[in-house]
């Protein structure tokens, strides 16, 4: 059993377990890797114990740092399946500058500045922020309140395992698929044109003043100056429901409209429902 510490420092709100032992670690006057490896020296890295702590290792941590085990596994993503991981950064990409502002010591790092699905700050409300700063912000201030709508579908699935229709993750990936425009472009520019177009138009304009996008269902995360496009493709598409998947299913084709049917079909027309999955057309 690790010894406890003789002082323990109370967490912030929302802050990540990994920052709360680096924390501490900066206050003993040690790296974080030896405060880490004190509480549990098989642990493969700090990262690790935010996204899959085990019940074991977060009662031995709540021992080290005489607190309650709860109490620990809420600092963490413990219910973060791996597709939600995909939406876990593994360094902040945003912050909230008036929370920010109002800590003193070391600064730490919360929960929600890895989150790729948020827009909003979870504790006091405000608009997240980044070193980004274009005018693309003003282009979607139009879907701003649909954009929130999103952000909780998206929040209230990874949180708290909430789903209506479908997996609101699994929508947002699949907004990022490729569909192929007509009449059709030359080859190097059909990497700008994404599903989330049909529903956000003003999606499409902000690529085409891009020279790349290296974002996917692989790699959700998106900047946060055009992740509310993404939050308000999410709100549209589940308000609609799975009708607006086949219609943009319609927009895509060859090798796109088959990846889009084998992420989709189970949506669009359940086995219990309408029989056997479609098959996906041969080319």
């Amino acid at each position: 059993m690790n010894s406890k510490l003789p002082v323990t420092l109370p967490s912030a709100p929302d802050e990540l377990l990994s920052s709360w032992i680096s924390r501490h670690a900066a206050f003993y006057g040690v790296t974080p890797q030896t405060m880490f490896t004190h509480c549990l020296p098989e642990a493969a890295s700090l990262r690790s114990v935010d996204l899959c702590l085990t019940i074991d290792q977060s009662r031995r941590i709540a021992d080290t740092f005489s607190t309650e085990s709860r109490t620990v596994r809420a600092m963490t993503f413990e219910k973060a399946t791996k597709p939600m991981q995909r939406f876990i950064a593994k360094a902040p990409i945003q912050s909230c500058a008036r929370c920010t502002a109002s800590t003193h010591g070391p600064v730490s790092i919360r929960r929600s500045q890895l989150q790729g699905w948020r827009i909003t700050c979870p504790i006091c409300g405000g608009w997240l922020q980044s070193e980004i700063v274009t005018d693309h912000i003003e282009a979607l201030a139009p879907y701003r309140d649909t954009a929130l709508q999103g952000e909780k579908l998206l929040h209230d699935e990874a949180e708290r395992g909430r789903q209506t229709w479908g997996s609101p993750l699994a929508l947002a990936r699949v907004l990022l698929m490729r569909w192929i425009p007509w009449p059709l472009l030359g080859e190097n520019d059909l990497w700008r044109f994404r599903v989330l177009g049909v529903l956000v138009p003003e999606f499409d304009a902000i690529l085409a003043r891009l020279t790349s996008f290296h974002h996917s269902p692989k790699h959700p995360i998106l900047p946060l100056h055009i992740r509310p496009a993404l939050l308000a493709g999410v709100a549209i598409l589940e308000r609609t429901g799975p009708e607006m998947l086949k219609m943009l299913e319609g927009h895509t084709f060859g090798v796109n409209r088959d990846k889009f049917i084998q992420t989709t079909d189970h949506l669009v027309s359940p086995a219990v429902e309408w029989g056997p999955p479609r098959q996906m057309q041969l080319i």
